[in-house]
């Protein structure tokens, strides 16, 4: 037996490992009865429904998708207004950093798909212009 101090989480545990050598022991351990295999499922589980897609976007549209994971602070615009290349369109947080998120182009907003204290993943699909 090896003996080993591992710390998970800032909490310290001592640990016994027990090595196995190359050699195979002929007779089993009395102490130690070998575990029964589990018995195969019947039918492999449905996979989980996928979340509804987004409403597909018209030919031309520019889509602004999330740039990293985060938090929605605040939404500075709404459908139907017009912004030009570089006017912040929201407040997106991550990593404890305040983000900026910008209009990559000129155009007028015809769809926000998200909202104030909603969390985004990388890619999401938030404005569309």
């Amino acid at each position: 037996m090896k003996k080993f101090n591992i710390t998970v989480n800032g909490t310290a545990y001592e640990v016994e490992v027990e090595e196995l050598g190359g050699a195979v022991s002929a007779a089993p351990k009395a102490a130690a009865p070998a575990p029964k295999a589990a018995p195969a499922p019947a039918a492999a589980p449905a996979p989980a429904a996928a979340p509804a897609a987004a409403a597909p976007v018209a030919a031309g549209a520019t889509v602004v998708s999330a740039p990293m994971p985060g938090k929605v602070m605040s939404v500075a615009v709404k459908a139907g207004d017009a912004v030009k290349a570089g006017d912040v369109l929201m407040i997106l947080e991550a990593m404890k950093m305040q983000n900026e998120i910008m209009a990559p182009v000129d155009g007028t907003v015809s769809e926000v798909r998200i909202s104030a204290g909603q969390n985004v993943n990388t890619g999401d699909p938030m404005i569309v212009l």
